[in-house]
């Protein structure tokens, strides 16, 4: 077996200049939820100092930064993207499997004679019809091969490409890179392993097997083995089963009213349901929180959760019923909310769980309906259809003051060829 994994580089960042050639050599940043902190930059953006997670309202006016292009985040677009990557992916290996939105295992077996050509025809593809750039590695495990990308991506030397199939290629690298750039090592571990003499992956592959398991448990045996060449992860035919999902945001403003913070509540409570059709499954157990700015406790700190185990359903005027009245077990006047959310928990396919005493099934009327709202909303983009309770102005809604269009999930927001 041979395993690649390809990454999108700067991914957002990359998909905003994807439509706007002119942002090609210029800084670009993605900001997170309410325009709040830089999630990603581009290279030229790193060399003027921008740290992951800088607070933009503390250098948005830095002189030094005057030609950076700033970006709210357009998660539409960037998951739009996404399966445009995967697609694309599918002329090339026989098997894709999404780690991330922006990496994707391959199964790159039977390629083994002209790998380097097939792997660069592959990006150059991906390039061509996405205008994503990429990079490449591969090797005999997953582990291997997530290693591999890390050093095309770091090595310009390796122009985006990175083979280490070969064992003596590995032991050179092995030799000389941090045991901190194998994924998995994370930050709580790699003191423990710097504490037992392991620096670099030489070291950690050679180590005693009962070092490595007293210091990482199974996993880290699971994953030395998988750094000497011995596969113990595949590819996965399909995607793991949800367990829950949440439709959760932080305020724009604070919300200090009971009527604001319920049409915000039915909002989340009817996209989360919305995402359950889609993945056709029904939700058991739902929940609502709703808490103040723990950054600011002098205005009062108070957060608070309630759930409910209901009739498994995926239909959005129940779900929405119930989120109601959870919001009022916790509610309290006189606080000045910032974030709140609604989760659903207890997963299953879609009338699996039905029972014969059922009460609350989805009635044949809603399940018209629902079809309806969804089709319209898969046509002309989420949030079209709506129940009214949501709200009609919410101005609570995050900040989004530089936010691009969703060129490929809005019709409205599509680019338009001009001719002269």
């Amino acid at each position: 077996m041979l395993y690649g994994l390809i990454d999108c580089n700067s991914f957002y960042c990359s998909c905003q200049r994807a439509f706007d050639p002119g942002l090609k050599h210029r800084p670009v940043v993605v900001l997170s939820n309410n325009d709040g902190c830089a999630i990603a930059r581009t290279a030229e953006a790193k060399q003027l100092g921008i740290k992951m997670g800088e607070a933009w309202h503390l250098v948005r006016n830095e002189r030094k930064l005057s030609d950076v292009r700033w970006f709210s985040s357009n998660y539409p677009l960037y998951a739009d993207m996404s399966r445009r990557v995967y697609q694309v992916l599918l002329d090339y290996s026989p098997r894709v499997e999404p780690y991330s939105i922006d990496e994707m295992f391959l199964d790159l077996s039977g390629f083994s004679d002209s790998l380097h050509a097939h792997c660069g025809a592959m990006r150059q593809a991906v390039q061509q019809i996405t205008k994503v750039p990429t990079c490449v590695g591969w090797g005999p495990t997953k582990t291997i091969a997530k290693l591999a990308n890390g050093l095309a991506k770091d090595r310009p030397e390796l122009e985006g490409l990175c083979d280490l199939t070969d064992p003596q290629t590995r032991q050179k690298f092995y030799r000389n890179v941090s045991v901190g750039e194998v994924w998995g090592v994370g930050r709580r571990l790699l003191p423990k392993l710097h504490d037992a003499g392991i620096r670099t992956i030489e070291q950690f592959v050679e180590a005693k097997p009962a070092l490595i398991r007293k210091i990482m448990a199974i996993t880290g045996l699971r994953l030395q083995a998988e750094l000497q060449g011995e596969s113990c992860l595949q590819i996965a035919e399909m995607a793991e089963a949800r367990k829950g999902m949440a439709c959760t945001r932080s305020f724009g403003r604070p919300i200090t009213t009971y009527d604001e913070m319920h049409e915000a509540i039915t909002g989340f409570a009817s996209r989360a349901a919305e995402k359950l059709r889609a993945e056709g499954l029904d939700a058991a157990h739902i929940a609502v929180f709703i808490q103040t700015n723990r950054h600011k406790r002098d205005d009062g700190w108070y957060a608070n959760q309630f759930s409910i185990s209901c009739e498994p359903t995926n239909d959005t005027f129940t779900i929405c019923r119930h989120a109601s009245r959870l919001l009022k077990q916790i509610w309290l006047k006189g606080y000045r909310y910032a974030k709140a959310g609604v989760m659903l928990n207890d997963l299953a396919p879609h009338g699996q769980q039905s029972t014969l005493f059922s009460m609350t099934s989805t009635k044949p009327a809603h399940e018209t309906l629902l079809a309806a709202m969804d089709g319209i909303n898969q046509k002309f983009g989420s949030g079209t259809l709506f129940p009214l309770s949501a709200g009609i102005k919410r101005d609570w809604r995050p900040r989004q003051a530089m936010l691009s269009a969703r060129y490929t999930t809005r019709l409205e927001e599509i680019m338009e060829a001009q001719t002269w």
